[in-house]
């Protein structure tokens, strides 16, 4: 009877959240992953094996310690100026986390405000706003982002800063239009008579009912700067050597993708594993957070 009645009872949010996100096992898959690339990345310093920068002349090229040949103390082997792979891509995918999550709360936080006042205030504002978020849809993404790095000069801090702007009309467009459908409920009518400002209204009343499409377009966002953030860095106009940057040791390995294979090829595998599992991981927040998907 008491297991009955528990399974009955009503969930708090964080409950059903969970009970809805657990079915979804891409989504617990992606989402253990991503926790263990946090910690490995929180702890680089002591896991990996060799300072990322450390060269050994007389390792040059080695394979993984799996072909032959290789040396199990470098276990994914060695560039052609003998530094240590697995060094490399613990210390790259650090970089590729923290600045994905850099340029999504960037982008959030600027997209967000501007969605704000145009949803809200509507008229001139909101016609201004949405033409110029127009005009920067009209430009392909990777394009745009080239430009702005090209302006600001090549650097790891300005590819980031350049995909945050170029990321920011997603989350213009997704909160206004969020707004506009909340601003003339009862909840907000209601704040207005009780005398709420209107910075009040916006970030206090209207703003955290717009947040569920907003975690899951962030989620996705991360995975789109991580490869953003990886093809700046093969073009060259991102991170600069010896940075340990995915992109930049692609780019690093180009000349090496017949006699040494595995230079391109696990750096590629772990930016596939990444984006994948925050896309992954959106899916199943998509599926716990839109009411329209619950069973």
């Amino acid at each position: 009877m008491t297991e009955t009645t528990s399974m009955l009872a009503p969930k708090t949010p964080l409950q059903e959240f969970w009970f809805y996100f657990k079915q979804n096992r891409g989504a617990l898959i992606g989402l253990t992953f991503i926790l263990i690339v946090a910690l490995i990345s929180l702890f680089a310093p002591y896991i990996a094996p060799f300072d990322p920068a450390e060269q050994n002349r007389s390792a040059l090229l080695l394979p993984p310690a799996w072909y032959e040949g290789g040396n199990a103390v470098y276990l994914l082997g060695t560039d052609d100026i003998g530094r240590d792979i697995l060094s490399r891509i613990i210390y790259g995918t650090r970089i590729s986390v923290f600045a994905g999550f850099v340029i999504v709360i960037l982008s959030c936080l600027l997209g967000t405000s501007l969605g704000l006042l145009a949803g809200y205030y509507g008229g001139l504002l909101d016609t201004v706003i949405v033409r110029l978020i127009d005009i920067m849809l009209a430009i392909p993404n990777l394009l745009l982002t080239i430009v702005v790095v090209s302006i600001l000069e090549p650097s790891l801090v300005n590819a980031t800063l350049a995909i945050a702007v170029v990321s920011i009309p997603s989350y213009v467009r997704l909160t206004r239009a969020a707004v506009m459908n909340e601003k003339n409920r009862d909840y907000v009518t209601s704040s207005k008579v009780a005398g709420a400002g209107v910075l009040r209204l916006m970030f206090i009343v209207i703003l955290p009912n717009c947040l569920a499409p907003l975690i899951v377009q962030m989620t996705m966002g991360i995975s789109n700067a991580i490869l953003e953030l990886a093809t700046l860095g093969f073009l060259g106009i991102g991170a600069k050597p010896p940075t340990p940057e995915l992109g930049t040791m692609l780019s690093e390995a180009r000349s090496f993708m017949q006699a040494a294979n595995w230079l391109v090829t696990i750096p590629g595998l772990v930016i596939l594993s990444l984006v994948l599992a925050f896309n992954l991981m959106g899916d199943g927040l998509r599926d716990a957070l839109d009411p329209k998907l619950k069973q």
